[in-house]
Formats: C-alpha cells, sequence, structure tokens
C-alpha cells in the first residue's frame, strides 16, 4: 500500500422472439401497445433461468454458433465475467434484462453475444432492415462497442454501423437505406433517424439495448429516450444496463422493460463500490500547490499511463497548453473538439503503453482503455457516482490491477464523507513539500 505519495513519485509502480422471419421483413409487424400503467415495484424481477455451472465460454457450445465462439477465442477470453455469466443464457432464451454492473465489469460481451446469436439464428439479412440497436451514451462508448461488435461478427456476414452526432448524417442514412442489422447509436442521431430517414427498416427489431442508462438519462436524453421507445415496435427484447439505480432509470426500465424483465445484479453482495484490484487514495494541497503537484507526479510517471480529470472543458485545455508548453507531453480529450479530433486522441492513447491524457467526464464512463496504471483527478467530481465512474478506467476485469489518486483543497474534506457513504474504500497518502518541483525556471526560460 502506498502511504508516502512520493513513492508513486520516485520509483515505478508494479501492474499489477420470433424464429419466422421472411425475406422481406414480413410476420414481424408489431403488436398494439398497452396503454397499462404500472409501478416499478410490480416490475417482476425473477431469478429463475438456469444457467451454467462452468465459466468457460465452451460451456456455451450448445446455445451459441460455432461462427460466434470462434470470434470470442480469436478476441483472447476464454472465461465469461460474472455479468456474463448470469447473464448471456436468459438473452440467448429472449428474457428481458435489467442490469446492475459497474463500468469494467464485461457487460458489452454480456450482451453483444446474445444479440449476435439472434441476428444469426433468424439469418437476418440487409433486406430485413435493423434487427438490434443498441444505444450508448457517447461517441466514445458507441464507437468502442462498434469495435467490440466488429470483432465478434467476424465469422459472420451481417451488417453493422454506427450512427452518431459529429458523423456524417448523409452518409450513414444511405447506409441504413441499403439495410445495417445492427445499430450502434448515440439517442440524438438514432432519434433524427428514426423521425426523418426514408428507407429505414426498422420494423423488424427484435432487441433494443440501453447501455450506461443512468449515464444516458444524467446528460439530458430522457426526453429522446421517451420518444425512441414510442416509436420502435413493441413486440421486442429489451435490455437495460445501469451502474446506479436512480429514479430516472426506474422510470426508464418500467416504459421500456415490457415482459416480466430478469434482474442481474453482481455487485449487490459486495461491500465496496470499487473493484478489489484498484488502490486508492487522497491528498490535501493548498491550492497554490495544486498544480506544482500535479506536474511532479506527472513527471515523475512519464513511463506510465496516466489519466487526469478536470472539471471543466477550459481547465483540460489550459493545463494540456501549459504542460506541453513546460515541455511536458500530454494529450487532452473534451466535449468541445471535433469529433474526428476525440476519436483520433482516443484511440492513440488505447494503444499507446504510456503517457498522459487529460479528460472531462466525457472519457469516463464505459470506455475500455487498456493497462491504465493511474486515474488522477485534480479536481473532484460533483458526485460521488462520478468518482466510481472515473476510477473505473483502471484495474478492470477479472484480476485487473491499478490506482487512483484524488486532489482535495482543505476546504474540500467533506466530500470524503460522501463516498464513505457511497462504500468507497481511500486511504490519506503524505507528499514531502521538499519533493515538489520548482518550474519557475522552466517558466521563465521558456
Amino acid at each position: 500500500m502506498i502511504t508516502d505519495l512520493s513513492e508513486a513519485m520516485e520509483k515505478p509502480v508494479d501492474k499489477g422472439s420470433d424464429p419466422t422471419i421472411l425475406s422481406n421483413g414480413e410476420g414481424l409487424e408489431p403488436a398494439a401497445a398497452k396503454k397499462e400503467k404500472r409501478s416499478y415495484e410490480s416490475v417482476s424481477l425473477q431469478e429463475d433461468v438456469a444457467v451454467p455451472d462452468s465459466t468457460e465460454f465452451k460451456s456455451l457450445e450448445e446455445c451459441v454458433s460455432e461462427k460466434t465462439l470462434n470470434a470470442i477465442t480469436d478476441m483472447g477470453f476464454t472465461n465469461m465475467m460474472e455479468i456474463q455469466h448470469k447473464s448471456i443464457v436468459p438473452l440467448l432464451k429472449g428474457r428481458d434484462l435489467l442490469g446492475a454492473a459497474r463500468t469494467g465489469s464485461g457487460k458489452t460481451l454480456a450482451f453483444l453475444i446474445p444479440a449476435v446469436e439472434l441476428m444469426y439464428k433468424l439469418s437476418f439479412k440487409p433486406r430485413n432492415g435493423t434487427g438490434v440497436i443498441i444505444i450508448s451514451p457517447t461517441r466514445e462508448l458507441s464507437l468502442q462497442t462498434y469495435g467490440v461488435a466488429r470483432d465478434l461478427l467476424k465469422y459472420h456476414s451481417h451488417t453493422f454501423g454506427i450512427v452518431m452526432g459529429g458523423a456524417n448524417r448523409r452518409g450513414e442514412a444511405d447506409r441504413l437505406q441499403k439495410g445495417v442489422n445492427l445499430i450502434i447509436a448515440t439517442p440524438g442521431r438514432l432519434l433524427d433517424h428514426l423521425q426523418n430517414t426514408q428507407g429505414f427498416i426498422f420494423k423488424n427489431l427484435q432487441c433494443l439495448i440501453i447501455d450506461e442508462a443512468d449515464r444516458i438519462l444524467e446528460i439530458g436524453f430522457e426526453e429522446e429516450m421517451k420518444q425512441i421507445i414510442r416509436i420502435l415496435p413493441v413486440r421486442r427484447q429489451t435490455v437495460l444496463f445501469s451502474a446506479t439505480q436512480t429514479r430516472n432509470v426506474e422510470d426508464l426500465a418500467r416504459v421500456s422493460l415490457k415482459k416480466s424483465p430478469l434482474y442481474v445484479g453482481v455487485d449487490d453482495h459486495r461491500e465496496t463500490s470499487t473493484v478489489d484490484g484498484l488502490e486508492q487514495g487522497y491528498i490535501v494541497v493548498p491550492s497554490e500547490k495544486r498544480f506544482l503537484v500535479l506536474f511532479t507526479f506527472l513527471k515523475k510517471n512519464r513511463n506510465k499511463k496516466v489519466m487526469v480529470f478536470f472539471s471543466s472543458c477550459n481547465s483540460v485545455k489550459y493545463h494540456y497548453e501549459l504542460l506541453n508548453y513546460i515541455d511536458l507531453p500530454v494529450a487532452h480529450i473534451h466535449g468541445k473538439q471535433k469529433q474526428q479530433k476525440r476519436t483520433t486522441t482516443f484511440f492513440e492513447f488505447c494503444n499507446a503503453n504510456s503517457g498522459t491524457l487529460l479528460c472531462t467526464d466525457v472519457a469516463a464512463r464505459g470506455l475500455d482503455i487498456p493497462e491504465v496504471d493511474w486515474i488522477v483527478q485534480f479536481d473532484p467530481p460533483d458526485d460521488p457516482k462520478e468518482y466510481i465512474h472515473r476510477v473505473g478506467r483502471t484495474a478492470r476485469g477479472n484480476d485487473g490491477r491499478g490506482h487512483a489518486l484524488l486532489l482535495l483543497l482543505p476546504e474540500e474534506l467533506a466530500f470524503l464523507r460522501y463516498l464513505k457513504q457511497a462504500k468507497v474504500p481511500l486511504n490519506e497518502y503524505d507528499f514531502s513539500a521538499s519533493k515538489i518541483f520548482n518550474i519557475q525556471s522552466q517558466l521563465e526560460n521558456s
């Protein structure tokens, strides 16, 4: 355990359904919508679907096609994570599912494998239009889910694509008119196409997947989601994943989950809200020392992979320019950048073995960035939930290891009480003022 932050500044840290689809899409017309009102509590969260004893993917060979299993093997996976083990078989059987799982739990494969198998068993072709829609809160998460879908569909012939704000709408519309069997989308752009793109066939939709539902609602897409659900066929399977169960998420679950849903909560029994392989702590730093502490930390960890979170786009841009100006190379990503710049920077950081990425919370949710050693929160988030999502960028997977550092002003110490209530265990780190770099000469000579 690190109790003296100067250790981290000087020493390397070890890394630790309906099966009768016709060629013209007939036979899948939606049933009339039911107008009944139900309270969330009345939704039956049953746990009556048997899952296999084995956690090996090969144990699914009786219900998952050889094409999909071969793709999973090529992706390097042999064993299912808990959310996958509990979710895949029920979803293959057509159950609606409400999943509560922390970021990094492996839920992307948990919903993609059944989605691919659904299209395969129904022999979906481009002329049948869209059979599966996956809604993600951000463009970055959509791109990442698209990448996993591409790998999983390696041996299949189904069409797949992505529609999202910031991309070429006309190009998206052209592809939709030709038939895209599996779509990954952000809410606003999806609603646009549902309302305005002629020739977009979605009447044959078999499955709607809502990923990071709490984040979708937090960033203001509640009305878009209501409209999307009203437009889509009622006869469908629905899957909803959310890291937190808020009142808005409950409302969305009530209107979107039409059949008795299965509840899968892989973290319900845990005593902490963050993963076991994460070592996390905080330091109390006066405002005049904060940047110097950050600079010293990043300088000492140039050979590590570090993400630094700030509270605003302007703060990210300011520190990006300042750190590069004093010869400490860093990358940055924030919501005001053009999409192409965000995408390029994101994938460059994913593929790098080391480096520093400055970011806002646009990068905090759902993204799977390999081998992140440190999460540094220069500005504390507004809510403990956002703290959990930020640190979820490291220590991912079954045996993931990582470290997190929170910088607090003396007047921000009350935030620790909220973290404790949210079951987040933090240690206090010490730092030596004598080991903080003096950058005055660098600024004067630059």
